[in-house]
């Protein structure tokens, strides 16, 4: 059944375009960290060691705070609402950390700074994933409560993804940027003087959403506790009460178990296509692979943006969420095959042509995912009454992502060991090349598959949204 979206519950263009510019901000942010950390330990001198511990701790602080932020979110009340303070705020903070935490001072002879550096960017890295995760939670929830439309969610986050892939079209071109010595004297000044446009770029995006979306009525919210340090034993056993409701919702569960297989089994052979790129195609000689792998991640993402997003919006209205993301996983998997013939020593244009295909996975799941979850959160409200949970549910939902992010990264670096990839060597064996490319296959489809089961139950159609929406009205009225 497919009804038309009621004119009331269509988000104007400009409020989604603003929405994605903070989605934006969203990706970049982590998408710049993972290669100006790269030149923390080869730029700035950082023992890998140390290195190791910077990405850990702040991170860590941010796992933490997320569903903590998420339930500030849910629970607070002011003349701004509920999601645009916070917002606002954790965008500036957010864009001037980055900036400042990569101002750090160069090693010169005979002068080591790796102590001071540590500390400084220590101290820095935390206020910067405070910033962040003041800015996200809020943001996250403010897109699932934008509309109460089954497909005008998907529309919004559609726009929201389209505009969040710019981030990783960009991105893999700052290593190329930073080590040009004609626009840089050295790979730290470039480092320092690019993080001030990524920064203020992330700061003027993410602030977007503040001044410019729409939030939800609060006059019919109701249930939401008192923030106050005088009441924080109460704050807190409602926090407890409302992460255990989120944690045991089924089908925000298959949500979260889905996407927790299709992205990190992504995420698990997300560098192997630049490892076989350069020991497969060029045979180790990374000047002669020059800008091939760079433009593998710009196209990846070019496809997902402009072809992968538009029709998978357009799949999920005439068939349904769930459906759309079975038949876009299938697809992905059929392209990941695909890479078998597609890197070819031959004919590196080759490269491209299983890029479409590939892409729905990861271009299916988050626009599908975003949009599910917030049916999930009128379906939660059904169950357990308000508080609305936009915000926690959301920050649940990234915290598992994270987490598996740590778990993909770890298990990435098994895969590689086990087949016998040596990074001291500038030639791989035939043996371990032709092992990285069964697994980077074989890793991503059976995710897939594993995805595809999980999600077979989900049964919250656009059907059964529209009756969960209509008994909500009847019971608070129209928010």
């Amino acid at each position: 059944m497919i009804n038309k979206t009621d004119p009331k519950d269509v988000v104007p263009f400009g409020q989604k375009v603003a929405f994605g510019a903070g989605n934006l901000t969203n990706q970049l942010l982590p998408a710049a960290l993972g290669v100006f950390m790269f030149f923390l330990v080869v730029g700035f001198g950082m023992s890998p060691y140390k290195a190791g511990i910077l990405a850990a701790i702040p991170r860590f602080i941010d796992a933490i705070l997320d569903p903590i932020m998420g339930y500030i979110s849910d629970n607070t009340r002011s003349k701004w609402g509920r999601r645009k303070p916070y917002i606002f705020g954790g965008a500036i903070v957010v864009g001037l950390a980055f900036i400042l935490m990569w101002q750090l001072k160069v090693p010169e002879a005979g002068d080591n700074h790796e102590t001071y550096n540590f500390i400084y960017f220590l101290v820095m890295s935390v206020i910067f994933y405070l910033g962040y995760t003041v800015f996200a939670a809020p943001l996250i929830g403010l897109g699932y409560e934008m509309t109460p439309d089954y497909n005008e969610r998907t529309r919004l986050m559609a726009m929201s993804q389209i505009m969040g892939q710019v981030a990783w079209m960009i991105a893999p071109w700052f290593w190329f940027l930073i080590s040009r010595p004609e626009l840089f004297p050295g790979a730290p000044a470039g480092v320092r003087q690019l993080s001030v446009w990524v920064g203020l770029l992330c700061l003027i995006m993410g602030i977007m959403p503040a001044l410019f979306c729409k939030e939800i009525d609060q006059s019919n919210l109701q249930g939401q506790t008192k923030l106050s340090w005088r009441d924080l034993v109460s704050n807190m056993k409602h926090f407890f009460s409302d992460i255990k409701k989120t944690v045991t919702n089924k089908p925000f569960l298959r949500l979260c178990g889905a996407t927790f297989f299709v992205f990190n089994g992504f995420q698990i052979v997300a560098q192997f296509a630049f490892f076989i790129i350069i020991f497969y195609l060029y045979n180790g000689d990374q000047q002669a692979a020059g800008q091939w792998p760079a433009w593998f991640g710009t196209v990846s993402a070019m496809a997902t943006a402009f072809f992968v997003i538009p029709v998978i919006t357009y799949m999920s209205t005439k068939i349904g969420k769930r459906n759309a993301f079975i038949v876009s996983t299938v697809i992905s998997i059929a392209g990941y095959a695909l890479k078998w013939w597609g890197f070819h020593p031959g004919n590196p244009w080759l490269m491209f042509l299983p890029i479409p295909l590939m892409s729905f996975g990861i271009g299916g799941l988050f626009t599908l995912m975003m949009s599910m979850t917030a049916d999930v959160c009128d379906y939660d409200e059904l169950k357990n009454g308000m508080p609305r949970k936009e915000a926690l549910f959301g920050a649940v939902y990234w915290w598992m992502v994270k987490l598996g992010t740590s778990l993909a990264l770890f298990i990435s670096g098994v895969v590689l060991s086990s087949v016998g990839f040596d990074q001291n060597a500038k030639a791989q064996s035939e043996s371990a090349i032709t092992a990285l490319r069964l697994a980077d296959i074989i890793v991503p489809s059976l995710a897939g598959v594993f995805a595809i089961a999980i999600m077979w139950g989900y049964n919250i159609s656009e059907k059964r949204a529209m009756e969960i929406r209509e008994e909500l009205i009847k019971r608070r009225g129209d928010i």
